[in-house]
């Protein structure tokens, strides 16, 4: 059976808006909450999305939304803040509300390199919300576990584009961390198609794309991708560590010490992308969006990052 009434927790984000458009264009009516409708205006346009305006994380709204719903997708997550609510306790009552009202469907975003023994707070919460939603019974579950997702609202290649504009010299934490970009259209494009799939229930997919870097490999070629010929400095351990110290405390937090904790796991796939899919490389996607770095160009893109 198709399933044609699914909502979308985090259906506003970097993900979701990418995730919502797929399953709007193959039909599906998509609900996607968010605490500010003005953060989801992009959606609008879409014939089959109703954006409701409401507090996700309040008692009682998770049950409110999964009235009806044959499927609910999950995209909630932090790069800071507090990691348990968010990643563990969040998906608990996705899950308990799941099974109050009858919902039979759950995707579930987790992050590649999710364990219980990860270095990280980040990596370790994300471990136990995907437990939490693969041990539900009666919830057909499918997770995925993609490396660092980049595309055009990236806060991830668009970070360092931005970096590279006004700075000289490009001082990088951890620059042997290796990681494996994979490509938004194609993350929302492997969860779209899983969703009728009755063989993914109860498996974990990684996501990731066709080519590895570690992270100075990654800052050099976005300087290169934007015309600007830039210092890239690795940092030693120890120094990575007191940047990240000092960083976490200022406003924007670039980087902090559990961000640091979790690049000692490599970011990295072990097989192929699922579902016959080609992810698309890096090379060929990022540039049509990073070159534009004048002012007219770089407005859009951070008045949705601030969600304007």
């Amino acid at each position: 059976m198709k399933l044609d009434n699914v909502l979308v927790l985090g259906g506003s984000g970097f993900v979701g808006r990418h995730l919502v458009a797929a399953l709007a264009a193959d039909g599906v009516r998509v609900a996607v909450p968010t605490r500010h409708r003005e953060r989801a205006k992009h959606l609008l346009p879409l014939p089959t999305v109703e954006v409701i305006e409401t507090d996700i994380m309040a008692p009682g709204a998770l049950e409110a939304l999964t009235r009806t719903r044959q499927a609910v997708i999950n995209l909630v997550g932090i790069l800071h803040g507090d990691f348990e609510r968010v990643h563990a306790e969040f998906p608990r009552a996705v899950v308990a509300a799941c099974r109050a009202r009858g919902v039979g469907r759950l995707l579930h975003m987790s992050a590649l390199g999710a364990s219980a023994n990860a270095p990280s707070e980040y990596l370790r919460t994300k471990a136990m919300g995907e437990q939490a939603a693969l041990g539900a019974a009666g919830l057909a579950v499918t997770a995925f576990r993609p490396s660092v997702i980049f595309g055009p609202e990236d806060a991830f290649l668009n970070t360092f584009a931005e970096l590279a504009r006004l700075f000289p010299v490009l001082p990088i934490a951890c620059p042997q961390a290796r990681f494996q970009p994979v490509y938004v259209a194609d993350v929302a494009h492997a969860m779209s198609r899983a969703l009728d799939d009755l063989s993914t229930h109860g498996k974990v997919y990684e996501l990731c794309g066709p080519r590895q870097y570690t992270l100075k490999e990654l800052v050099e070629l976005v300087c290169k991708m934007t015309g600007h010929r830039r210092a890239v400095l690795g940092l030693s351990d120890r120094l990575s560590y007191w940047q990240a110290f000092v960083m976490e405390k200022l406003p924007g937090k670039l980087i902090t010490r559990d961000n640091v904790r979790s690049m000692q796991v490599p970011n990295v796939c072990a097989g192929d992308f699922p579902f016959g899919i080609r992810p698309q490389a890096l090379e060929a996607a990022a540039p049509a969006y990073l070159r534009h770095t004048g002012p007219r160009e770089r407005y859009p893109r951070l008045r949705w990052r601030a969600r304007r």
